[in-house]
């Protein structure tokens, strides 16, 4: 999925592909590039998840190259750091940087090397880069881990972002009391594989103790949002927060691939599907306003139909508001790739099937909406999110009810009362309350 493209500053301008913690690591970039004196830049922030996803990267890169011919084009990320003779090959690439290279200032320099991509496995830190705000954003990241210690089958982002490493809970809480204090109404804590935080650190605490620690120490942040989280490691003080605590954000996004114990199995994945369908019924039932979205990837190698409506069925059975479908791509050098192969019309067709049921899916929690009325994070002027995620269109502004706020007052956040008329299908309508 791809993030929008940051609006030029000082003649750099950064185009974020991919995940959230590219996002983080791109405003990291924007200071870092900026300490460098680059200029006359373009920064893409690859994403290597799927074959499509590289695809529009190079895509991307050619675009620029015509539109500002004279600008230096920088490629760095996980595309890049997987695969980067691939990049420097490209006649619109002026450099290759990889992914620790892309948090050190020094990369950025004039002079540096063309292409500078260190092998991400021998890295054992996370750098911590101490970011006041996103660009024209009402919603920051904070990373608090990178890489993965799992090999699911299917996947090549360890080879992109190595393996698993945490930040300093210290370091994590400065960064969110920082952004609160600016007057940011929303943190996202991100992360490869976020659920494994705590597992190289003393003592080997779980990401439900950091959750709790961000609460208590940073008590003028409104609202704290997870990103993608690992069905099999849900802990059980995070599961106490993310149902009782109301400053965290009645959403979740399951890493859940597939709903067949078999295609599971050769995934390498840790959950089976009673588990999956066990953990999103405790989190209704102990908070019934929470939104469950998930992944599910269509056409993994062996896939029948049989074991495809097992996954199709997943979302009725986990209560799924939101779904990403991903029709699966082989990436070389994984297990999957060497796999019997589904073919590709028919993996075409059951992604469509799946968003399909994606679409119904949302539409029914967009249909609980209707009639109703609750404060929105204003994104953009007629653009807003409930906490729960959901879009939300709105037309005659309403008065806000909080003000942004600056550092070291109320960080209430630029939130409206919006009342809920119809929806779109894919968006909520509202009016102002």
């Amino acid at each position: 999925m791809n993030a929008p493209t940051t609006p030029p500053q000082a003649d750099v301008e950064i185009v974020t592909l991919g995940c959230r913690l590219n996002a983080y690591e791109s405003e990291a970039m924007r200071a870092l590039a900026g300490e460098a004196g680059l200029g006359n830049a373009v920064i893409f922030n690859t994403c290597a998840v799927t074959g499509e996803a590289v695809r529009q990267a190079r895509q991307a890169i050619r675009r620029a190259r015509r539109e500002r011919p004279d600008a230096e084009i920088i490629v760095t990320g996980c595309a890049a750091q997987i695969d980067p003779q691939s990049f420097a090959d490209m006649p619109e690439v002026s450099r290759v940087i990889g992914n620790a290279e892309k948090m050190r200032a020094t990369s950025f320099a004039q002079q540096h090397e063309r292409v500078a991509v260190a092998n991400i496995m021998t890295v054992r830190e996370t750098a911590s880069h101490l970011i006041d705000g996103f660009h024209e954003r009402t919603r920051a990241y904070v990373q608090v881990q990178n890489g993965c210690d799992h090999r699911c089958t299917f996947c090549v982002i360890p080879y992109g972002r190595g393996n698993s490493r945490s930040s300093p809970a210290g370091e994590v809480v400065e960064q969110v009391r920082r952004l609160a204090a600016n007057g940011v109404p929303e943190v996202v804590l991100t992360g490869v594989d976020l659920t494994s935080w705590g597992h190289d650190l003393p003592g080997q605490p779980q990401l439900g103790a950091l959750v709790a620690r961000i609460l208590k120490l940073a008590p003028d942040l409104p609202m704290l949002r997870l990103s993608s989280i690992d069905a099999a490691e849900l802990d059980d003080q995070l599961f106490d927060l993310v149902t009782q605590n109301e400053r965290i954000a009645p959403h979740l996004h399951l890493s859940l691939q597939h709903g067949d114990d078999l295609i599971l199995k050769r995934m390498k994945r840790r959950h089976s599907r009673a588990q999956a369908i066990e953990l999103c019924a405790r989190l209704k039932t102990a908070r019934p306003d929470i939104a469950l979205g998930a992944d599910l990837i269509a056409g993994f190698p062996t896939e029948e139909e049989s074991h495809f409506a097992n996954a199709l069925s997943l979302i009725d059975e986990c209560q799924l508001a939101y779904v990403h479908a991903f029709p699966y791509s082989p990436r070389p050098g994984t297990p999957a790739a060497r796999m019997p192969q589904v073919d590709r019309v028919v993996i075409k067709q059951r992604a469509a099937r799946l968003r399909e049921a994606g679409e119904r899916a949302l539409r029914k929690h967009l249909d609980a909406w209707v009639g109703k009325e609750a404060d929105v994070l204003v994104e953009r002027e007629g653009f807003a999110r409930l906490s729960d995620f959901s879009t939300v269109h709105y037309g005659a502004p309403a008065s806000r009810r909080h003000a942004p706020a600056p550092a070291g007052e109320d960080a209430g956040g630029p939130y409206q009362r919006l009342r809920f008329t119809h929806h779109d299908g894919a968006h909520l309508i509202g009016e102002p309350a």
